[in-house]
């Protein structure tokens, strides 16, 4: 029997950036990515995005979904959910369906929730 050698990326997979580790440049994966490091330039996933405490983001950000411990400063699209915890900053504009703010995060921008201001935000 033949193996297909084809890759695939299931929504299981997680790609993780480290502490400590600089990029400049854009990101784009259908699994899910966790930043721990900085990150200049834009992220995209038709998946799940976890900002890590230490993470420092300046872009655009497109996710399912997003889960915010650090600092970002750019625009966020989600098509479901955004979760602000204790001791994040955000600067910048934000769009989704769900907005979680946990008591301590920081939020400076405009934001737009509901299926219509979602509707446009499509996987990579």
């Amino acid at each position: 029997m033949a193996k297909n050698n084809k890759e695939y990326s299931s929504p299981e997979d997680v790609s993780i950036l480290s502490r400590g580790i600089k990029i400049e440049g854009n990101i784009f994966s259908e699994g899910n990515i966790r930043i721990d490091g900085k990150v200049t330039g834009n992220v995209e996933t038709s998946s799940n995005l976890t900002l890590g405490e230490h993470s420092d983001l300046n872009g655009e950000i497109k996710a399912k979904n997003i889960t915010i411990s650090g600092k970002v400063e750019g625009t966020l699209f989600t098509s479901e959910k955004l979760v602000l915890e204790s001791k994040s900053l955000v600067i910048g504009d934000i769009s989704c369906k769900i907005l979680v703010v946990e008591s301590g995060a920081k939020f400076n921008g405009n934001s737009r929730m509901g299926d219509q201001q979602t509707a446009s935000i499509q996987s990579p």
